[in-house]
């Protein structure tokens, strides 16, 4: 059973002209076969985006499918069958991005390929990019690092210098494509002729084939290899942000472009702070004689020590700001801050000493205000409200 055509371009029944159009032409340009290598659900997706394009932009035909559905579309569209072929489809896309010159002898193939960015040959050869992860502390954020990665990948061969020929012979101009890489095709559509470009089948696009390839790497132009690289971690970054290394991946066979090296960061959680964002939160507990005489004690950060002056009569859930002792604002420099969370102990086990100097002081101290526990999450929201 054939799709719902609303739902294969993404878009409510009521949709106006403009959000079909651009619902198509988002679908289109995602799953066209140049984007694709040819691949066949990527070109049978971008024929069934296409025949729905053609019913839904028509009123007439709009209307009819909206009453009659499939049945309706076909009997009021100009094709026999309302399944496109790929030709009449690519002529769809190049009308709708005012391509159209791509029949023969209007030049639009040239304005075709400028759309994607290139030919159809380009970085056809390019390698895959590899992915690695790499894990750091806490600190090694805090003040940026280097790191050292050991991979098994590909390189160039170094018998033939990467060409994929033997030594002393030459890659030589492909005879089906004159070198180009391309082939043309032309085709007949109800619109009159097409002309299609595809990659040659004869040297895959590259241009050249080889006759005489190198006996070391079979005419890939690449052997195994491994190799160390040094991958800069800048100072900030947080759990599964990634770092791309243009250029150091896998090379291309036959001296095609490098792929890329792709950086996973996995952050190992530090058990004295609570991360959020580059604001660290750590909790400290503190004694009755602390907490009502206040004190000064020592708290970490990512860099090190650093002393936070309590003040007398500190009670449970009182948060401190220490500005600036949080983790390097990534990229726009700075730091956030450290959030110091206070927790009064209460002791569980007394000496006979310390039971009678608390009995004499419960004899002269107050009671608590009768509101004094519903400020504990008032204080929270205070301190830490914008985490």
């Amino acid at each position: 059973m054939k799709q719902d055509f609303y739902v294969v371009l993404g878009v409510q029944r009521d949709a106006s002209e403009a959000d079909i159009k651009k619902a198509y032409r988002k679908l289109a340009m995602e799953c066209h076969p140049d984007r694709n290598n040819g691949d066949k659900s990527a070109e049978e997706k971008f024929k069934l985006v296409t025949e729905a394009y053609e019913v839904l932009r028509d009123p007439e035909k709009r209307a009819a499918y909206d009453r009659f559905g499939h049945a309706g579309a076909r009997s009021t569209s100009g094709f026999s069958s309302m399944h496109f072929d790929l030709s009449e489809a690519l002529m769809v896309f190049m009308r709708d991005f005012g391509l159209a010159g791509g029949r023969e002898g209007g030049g639009g193939v040239g304005g075709f390929e400028s759309l994607f960015g290139g030919g159809h040959g380009r970085d056809r050869r390019r390698g895959h990019d590899i992915k690695v992860g790499l894990k750091l502390t806490l600190a090694e954020v805090a003040s940026g690092t280097t790191k050292t990665v050991r991979i098994k990948s590909l390189e160039p061969c170094p018998e033939c210098s990467g060409t994929g020929a033997k030594p002393g012979t030459q890659p030589v101009r492909c005879g089906t494509c004159g070198g180009s890489g391309e082939v043309r095709h032309h085709a007949q559509s109800l619109f009159g002729q097409f002309l299609t470009v595809s990659p040659c089948p004869t040297c895959a696009g590259e241009g050249t084939v080889i006759h005489s390839p190198c006996d070391r790497c079979g005419g890939d132009g690449r052997v195994k290899s491994e190799k160390t690289i040094q991958i800069d971690v800048p100072a900030g970054v947080a759990d599964h942000h990634y770092l791309t290394l243009r250029g150091q991946g896998v090379p291309g066979a036959r001296n095609g472009p490098r792929g890329d090296l792709i950086a996973v960061l996995d952050i190992k959680e530090d058990p004295r702070f609570e991360r959020h964002g580059d604001d660290l939160v750590y909790d400290l507990g503190i004694t009755f004689t602390q907490a009502a005489l206040g004190a000064e004690v020592q708290v970490p950060t990512p860099f090190g020590q650093t002393t936070l002056r309590v003040d007398a009569g500190t009670q449970t859930g009182m948060a401190y700001r220490l500005r600036a002792k949080g983790l390097p604002r990534l990229g726009e420099g700075g730091h956030g801050d450290l959030h110091v969370r206070i927790h009064v102990w209460t002791p569980t086990k007394l000496t006979a000493e310390q039971r009678k100097l608390l009995e004499k002081l419960s004899e002269v101290e107050d009671a608590p205000p009768e509101k004094e526990s519903g400020k504990f999450w008032d204080t929270i929201r205070r301190a830490l409200g914008h985490l």
